[in-house]
């Protein structure tokens, strides 16, 4: 029974790994696309909110 059990922790451990990298992953696309693709839109309110949002964390875009 015992063998069963350590299994089990081990699934149970390495689904919420993969879980944990999911949602890193996730977050950081987001964050990317929020910096990066937002501010090369064509819309001018888009685009000007990325780059102040840009600009008060301290990354230069010009």
């Amino acid at each position: 029974m015992q063998a069963k059990t350590a299994t089990t922790s081990l699934q149970i451990a390495g689904s919420r790994k993969a879980s944990v990298l999911l949602q890193v992953g996730l977050a950081a696309f987001l964050g990317l696309f929020l910096v990066w693709g937002v501010g090369f839109s064509p819309i001018a309110a888009i685009h000007n909110a990325a780059h102040d949002t840009r600009h008060s964390n301290g990354f230069p875009c010009h």
